[in-house]
C-alpha cells in the first residue's frame, strides 16, 4: 500500500522549493516536478539563482499541496532533499520522460540541452505529512533512508490546531473542535 505521503506526491505537479542563497537568506520558487516514490525530479535553468543556491548547498526544502475547499481536508507534504544533477545521458531522457507524463504542457518540446537546462533529482529524506482530515494540526514526521525505507514515523499532533478551533467555538465563530 502507497504511503499517504507519496500518494499526495503523485496527485500534484507544481511545489515550492526552497534553496539557500550564498548570503545565507532563504529563497523559495515554485517548479513543476514527477516524482517516483519518494525520489523527486525537476528541471531548472543553469543560469538560473535556484541553481547557483544549490551548486552552494544541495540541500533543498520542498512543499507540496493542493488548495483544499475546506480547512479539513488540507493534506500537505514538506520535506527536506539533498539533490544532485543528473548527468547521464539515459538518466536525463528518463527524468524528461517522468516530467512530460507529469505536465502535459510540455508535449512537442525537445529535451533541453545539458548546457542550458539541468535535471535534479533528490530523496526526500526528512518529511513531514500534514492530514488535518485526520484532526486540526495533525502531522506525522518521517525519515526515509537512501533505499527509499521509512525507517523513524512519528505521529504528532500541534496544540495550535485544537486550542484554535475550542477558541473559535467559544467565541462563537461557528468552529467546533473535532472528537
Amino acid at each position: 500500500m502507497e504511503h499517504p505521503a507519496i500518494t499526495i506526491l503523485n496527485a500534484n505537479r507544481v511545489m515550492a522549493i526552497s534553496t539557500v542563497r550564498p548570503d545565507g537568506w532563504p529563497q523559495t520558487t515554485v517548479v513543476g516536478y514527477a516524482n517516483r516514490g519518494w525520489d523527486i525530479f525537476f528541471l531548472i535553468f543553469r543560469g538560473s539563482q535556484k541553481y547557483a543556491n544549490i551548486q552552494h548547498d544541495a540541500r533543498i526544502s520542498i512543499a507540496v499541496a493542493p488548495e483544499p475547499e475546506e480547512l479539513d481536508q488540507l493534506q500537505a507534504v514538506y520535506a527536506g532533499l539533498v539533490v544532485e544533477e543528473i548527468i547521464v545521458p539515459d538518466e536525463r531522457d528518463y527524468a524528461w520522460h517522468l516530467l512530460m507524463e507529469r505536465h502535459s504542457n510540455l508535449a512537442g518540446f525537445k529535451i533541453p540541452k545539458a548546457g542550458e537546462a539541468v535535471f535534479m533529482c533528490g530523496r526526500c529524506r526528512h518529511v513531514s505529512l500534514l492530514d488535518f482530515s485526520q484532526g486540526p494540526g495533525h502531522r506525522e514526521q518521517l525519515t526515509i533512508d537512501e533505499r527509499g525505507t521509512v525507517v523513524d514515523e512519528a505521529p504528532s499532533s500541534d496544540d495550535w490546531g485544537t486550542s484554535a478551533a475550542e477558541t473559535f467555538d467559544r467565541e462563537g465563530m461557528g468552529v467546533a473542535a473535532k472528537e
